[in-house]
């Protein structure tokens, strides 16, 4: 049984006194119940109290607040910062790519050029990738990725898509070394463009440069002239590019002209190049003709006899010719 206020006696009491309390607090309820339908003096009153509560509910609701937003915000830095680390390493590698694909283009074109340079030759070349270069202060080699099994042999030109590069001087079975034209130990027969003057350029330590020691004083020789080789010695086939004249004078005694040049060639960027398999001009002498005359179509008529005799070996004695009459040429 419910108690009331003091606790001396029930609310629910079997006696009159109870039962009146009872009605009464019934009765109270619902007036309050109208009141509050038709004047909503109870809402204005709950609006109050709630104004009043409201900021010790907030306050009790701080340290709860302050540890989700705390969680919320190391969430979202982490988050954040994982975006980030992911951002970057899609930017680096777009940039790689990037990188790539502008390497990728260059390649491309040096290959293009390679292939009209082929194209222009009208004769036989086989490409090779640079897969090693030495450029030392005493020797500039280059390996390429073919050997003796692709068919290089000793002494192949090397050209790129601008020059001469150099020639081969050793063959292994799957690579070969190439002697650059800027090692002290080379040479090449050239000749100066513009006024066909025939000369020797020589390797340089330095390995940017080529060197031209002995030109006559007397020679026409500027800055800006071009470098062709010359085709003597019959390795470098003639017309190819060499370099250009970079600086011109006299040596210290006076008896000669000295040059540079700077190779036609891009020696410290190709990657890929051209070996020569054949020669613009046969190499030695001229095979000796079996029989001395005129050519054939200005020949005349000639007797059998004679004409078996021209054919016959020269370590034999030819027959006489019959006698000519009058008449003309039996």
């Amino acid at each position: 049984m419910a108690l009331n206020r003091d606790g001396s006696s029930p609310l629910f009491s079997p006696s009159v006194a109870g039962t009146l309390r009872l009605i009464v607090y019934m009765a109270l309820a619902c007036v309050l119940m109208v009141l509050d339908h038709r004047n909503g003096w109870m809402s204005r009153l709950r609006y109050g109290g709630s104004a009043i509560i409201e900021p010790v509910y907030r306050l009790a609701s701080l340290p709860s607040d302050a540890f989700r937003a705390a969680a919320v915000a190391f969430a979202d830095r982490k988050l954040l910062t994982d975006a980030n680390q992911r951002l970057r390493e899609n930017l680096l590698l777009a940039n790689a790519k990037l990188n790539r694909m502008a390497s990728v283009a260059e390649q491309n074109e040096r290959l293009k050029e390679l292939l009209d340079t082929q194209h222009s030759l009208g004769i036989t070349v086989q490409l090779a990738r640079l897969i090693d270069v030495d450029l030392g202060a005493y020797r500039h080699r280059a390996t390429l990725n073919l050997g003796a099994r692709d068919g290089v042999t000793v002494g192949q030109v090397v050209i790129d898509a601008r020059g001469v590069m150099g020639q081969v001087i050793e063959v292994m079975p799957t690579t070969s070394t190439a002697m650059l034209i800027t090692d002290p130990n080379h040479a090449v027969p050239v000749t100066i463009e513009r006024t066909g003057l025939r000369t020797v350029a020589y390797g340089s330590q330095g390995g940017d440069a080529l060197s031209l020691p002995n030109i006559p004083v007397s020679a026409d020789v500027r800055v800006g002239d071009k470098l062709v080789t010359s085709g003597l010695g019959g390795r470098f086939p003639p017309g190819f590019p060499v370099g250009e004249i970079i600086e011109s004078g006299q040596t210290e005694s006076g008896m000669f002209l000295a040059a540079k040049a700077k190779p036609a060639a891009d020696i410290a960027r190709s990657d890929d190049v051209l070996l020569l398999h054949d020669l613009a001009e046969p190499v030695g002498p001229p095979p000796a003709a079996s029989v001395a005359g005129p050519p054939a179509g200005l020949a005349g008529p000639v007797d059998a006899p004679a004409a078996a005799a021209s054919t016959r070996t020269p370590g034999r004695a030819a027959a006489p010719a019959p006698a000519a009459t009058s008449g003309g040429v039996r």
